[in-house]
């Protein structure tokens, strides 16, 4: 008995001594969240490996009263953050600076709300907004390039009321950009919807995606689908690899501000006081940048995307400092800058724009009532769904274009849609 005292001393010498100010209280971060665990009866999950890190102040960072300030002091010194999961269930995840939690959304509204509250003081801080989101893109010189842009067209295939045509067109920097392009049959003017990709499975050869375009074609509207930076056809050309890199974010964009140039100078059928700009996902972020750049567009919409506390988890949606522009901004407050003319955000209970309702909404509607044009902005909310562009997000985007673009609704079929292999709307197919 006397020798396991004398042990149990021992270590209790060794760990009070171990810890000092001369060490500054140093501990290892496991053995304090272990301890953290117990004091708050939590469980901890980790998406990384915390081997070998050591805490200084450790216990000195322990707040009694707050697990979540607890967490934050003890693994802010490492950039990890603690992320809320379930009841008694946190989990522990690398800094992600595009990605915050609703709280942050609320406080960001709140204090983006407080810098103006007219028109007048709106449309200062929406042309401050313009100019600084172009700069931080980095997008100038490539949109002061004067570059031969030649564009090479395949065959027209022919479908139940509408045709699809694949495309190749020369950009920049000696690169180019492939997509389809889906047409009514039926002769005419006809609206036009550039249609940006996000990261669903198969990117624009997706079955969801070729529905929308072709469902959208048989109603009246003309449909440009393209690939995203580093993905179908265009990683043959830059690599996969080149998708998760800033340039995808800034060349998206060009590519979008480019193939909106190219269809209103080759094409004769396109009415020029409709044209709008529809994507999910990525694309979705997409469809906002590009309302932001470029003022040609008369309707916007947006699905699973928009929101004051999620940038876009991908290089391709955040790559550049585009969220630094006036002092700090977000998707919301770039959305709004398309006010007055029509826009709807599709969202659900499953992902980021789960606070649609209640946050990011009424905002929009508080900047277009600016112009007495609440009613040009509306919100379709999917409570019980999840990250998609599923059936009932596809019919929210079909209803409002319908609505805003004047289409036709007696076309709303999906069954009469042709799913094409990717390799058919690759204009060099895959060995």
């Amino acid at each position: 008995m006397r020798k396991i005292l004398t042990t149990m001393m021992l270590a209790a010498t060794v760990m009070a001594t171990a810890q000092t100010l001369e060490n500054k209280f140093t501990r290892s971060l496991s053995d304090v969240m272990r301890d953290v665990e117990q004091r708050f009866d939590i469980r901890m999950k980790y998406d990384m490996d915390t081997t070998g890190l050591q805490v200084t102040y450790a216990d000195f960072r322990i707040r009694p009263y707050s697990v979540e300030e607890t967490l934050t002091n003890l693994l802010a010194p490492f950039d990890f953050k603690p992320v809320y999961q379930q009841k008694n269930v946190w989990k522990v995840k690398r800094y992600e600076y595009p990605r915050r939690q609703p709280a942050d959304g609320e406080k960001l509204i709140a204090y983006l709300s407080s810098l103006y509250d007219n028109k007048a003081q709106w449309e200062k801080r929406r042309d401050t907004l313009r100019r600084e989101v172009r700069k931080r893109l980095g997008i100038i010189p490539l949109l002061e390039t004067t570059a031969t842009k030649a564009t090479t067209f395949g065959k027209v295939r022919k479908h139940d009321g509408y045709t699809v045509q694949n495309f190749r067109r020369n950009t920049v920097n000696g690169h180019t950009i492939c997509g389809s392009i889906y047409t009514p049959s039926k002769k005419g003017k006809h609206a036009l919807i550039i249609c940006p990709n996000g990261h669903f499975n198969q990117g624009r050869y997706n079955t969801d995606l070729q529905k929308r375009y072709a469902t959208l074609a048989r109603m009246g509207a003309i449909c440009v689908s393209y690939d995203l930076w580093g993905w179908g056809e265009s990683e043959d050309e830059v690599g996969a690899k080149a998708h998760h890199t800033s340039e995808a974010h800034v060349m998206q964009a060009y590519n979008g501000i480019d193939l909106l140039d190219m269809m209103l100078t080759t094409r004769k059928d396109i009415d020029p006081v409709r044209i709008g700009v529809n994507g999910g996902s990525g694309g979705g972020t997409q469809a906002v940048l590009l309302s932001v750049l470029d003022d040609r567009y008369t309707a916007c919409c947006p699905v699973v995307s928009m929101s004051s506390w999620f940038d876009g988890g991908c290089p391709c949606e955040s790559g550049m400092p585009i969220q630094l522009a006036g002092g700090g901004t977000c998707n919301a407050e770039l959305a709004a800058i398309f006010a007055p003319k029509p826009m709807m955000v599709v969202s659900d209970g499953g992902d980021w724009t789960s606070t649609t309702p209640e946050l990011e909404y009424p905002y929009l509607q508080r900047i277009y009532g600016f112009y007495d044009a609440a009613d040009k902005v509306r919100n379709i909310h999917l409570p019980n769904e999840r990250h998609d562009f599923g059936p009932n997000k596809r019919q929210a985007v079909y209803q409002f274009f319908i609505d805003t673009f004047g289409l036709d609704a007696s076309k709303l079929d999906e069954s009469k849609v042709t799913i094409e292999e990717e390799n058919t709307l690759r204009m060099t197919p895959k060995p």
